[in-house]
């Protein structure tokens, strides 16, 4: 993401995504994250009561994890909002 704009990396990804995807429709995130914080929790907390499907995958050494979530959303704005929830988090790296 670009952190100097955000505003206009969501106005960009609001558009890419309103023309490569038909909604509703199935959305992959990805995050990094430390794994001995509880930030995958609070993740875990955000996608909550959403039918998602997550899977965490610790890094070789075990000091970050991979979270991939996959979930049925309405709107790019509701992919959106979520982007904004997790961002909230400190230390938390979406790909």
């Amino acid at each position: 993401m670009d952190e100097n704009n955000p505003v206009e990396f969501y106005k960009k990804l609001k558009e890419q995504l309103t023309e490569t995807s038909k909604w509703p429709s199935n959305y992959l995130y990805k995050f990094i994250v430390e794994t001995e914080t509880d930030k995958i929790d609070r993740i875990n907390t955000i996608f909550d009561n959403m039918g998602a499907v997550i899977d965490l995958k610790k890094s070789k050494n075990g000091k970050y994890t991979s979270v991939s979530i996959r979930v049925d959303l309405a709107s790019p704005d509701e992919v959106i909002a979520k982007y904004k929830e997790v961002g909230a988090i400190e230390g938390v790296i979406s790909l």
